[in-house]
């Protein structure tokens, strides 16, 4: 029987094809230039050549907005060489204190502050992070279309978005959205029902996963049920990988074509993340993980 593990490489809109999985960088502690670099070539090594940041990356609240965008500018321009290996994605529109602004001044000033600190003249994917109700929807897609126009960014997408505001920026814009965000993983299942995953199938919106593996919770198993333990522990056994393989490859075998994006500082375990290509899923076995994590039977 054929796996549902989709490991083939997606296409983002008019973008080069990108890997299966990708590689995020909410994770990027404060370090040397020559330790991030080290950790994007290994991404880049193990096929990820979809690297993912946001301007809010960094950010404790108080201090270190930007800071993952400018570690990573400084990695490019230690070796100009890895940008044109990247697919490059950034996220703009979380504006600590206010939470979200996705008017056309601030959106559009914060895509020009991520270009400086990510010392790059292009975004290849630019996604507005979070949606901020009190913008028109017109006028973020107004924005993005000057964007994109201006050669600042090629794609666009959202992040965090509901199908119904998705499908009201679509109304305003004159090209189709490459991408959509949302939180998906064997832990929160909300993108399979909530219409997302729909929209994506039905729109040719790629799906990107952020937090597959729970923040860490299915590597570690800490706060899991014991039910979706046994499920994931038991196929683990079987395909002889480890529990976040599987975890990993239940969101690659969504026929969305999901890519999930991996945060590890690991160098080891950016390589080691592709073994979840190989894993074998079946019916049975994803929905015998969707129905753990649900903690009860599906009707």
């Amino acid at each position: 029987m054929t796996s549902l593990v989709r490991s083939q490489p997606r296409k983002l809109g008019n973008l080069p094809v990108v890997g299966p999985i990708a590689y995020g960088q909410w994770r990027l502690e404060s370090q040397e230039v020559d330790r991030a670099r080290e950790l994007v070539e290994a991404a880049l090594e193990a096929g990820m050549n979809l690297i993912d940041t946001a301007d809010i990356y960094g950010f404790d609240g108080q201090h270190g907005f930007g800071d993952a965008e400018q570690m990573l500018g400084a990695v490019l321009a230690s070796t100009p060489s890895l940008r044109d290996r990247m697919v490059l994605a950034t996220k703009g529109g979380i504006t600590p204190p206010t939470p979200y602004n996705s008017s056309p001044e601030w959106l559009t000033t914060a895509c020009e502050a991520s270009l400086r600190r990510l010392q790059t003249d292009r975004i290849d994917l630019y996604q507005v992070h979070r949606p901020d109700s009190y913008t028109h929807p017109e006028a973020v897609a107004e924005t993005l279309t000057n964007l994109r126009e201006s050669g600042k960014v090629r794609e666009v997408g959202v992040s965090n978005y509901t199908v119904r505001q998705t499908e009201a920026l679509q109304r305003f814009l004159d090209f189709p959205l490459a991408t959509t965000q949302p939180e998906f993983s064997a832990v929160e299942l909300g993108p399979m029902r909530d219409g997302t995953l729909d929209y994506s199938m039905a729109n040719g919106t790629v799906p990107l996963a952020w937090s597959p593996l729970a923040g860490g919770a299915l590597a570690t198993g800490h706060g899991l049920s014991s039910e979706l333990l046994d499920v994931l522990d038991r196929l683990a056994e079987r395909e002889g990988l480890e529990r976040s393989h599987i975890a990993l490859a239940f969101v690659l075998s969504h026929p969305a074509g999901v890519i999930p994006i991996v945060g590890t500082q690991k160098v080891a375990r950016i390589g080691a993340s592709l073994r979840a290509l190989d894993v074998h899923l079946d019916r049975e076995d994803v929905y015998a993980i969707v129905q753990a994590s649900d903690g009860a039977p599906l009707p």
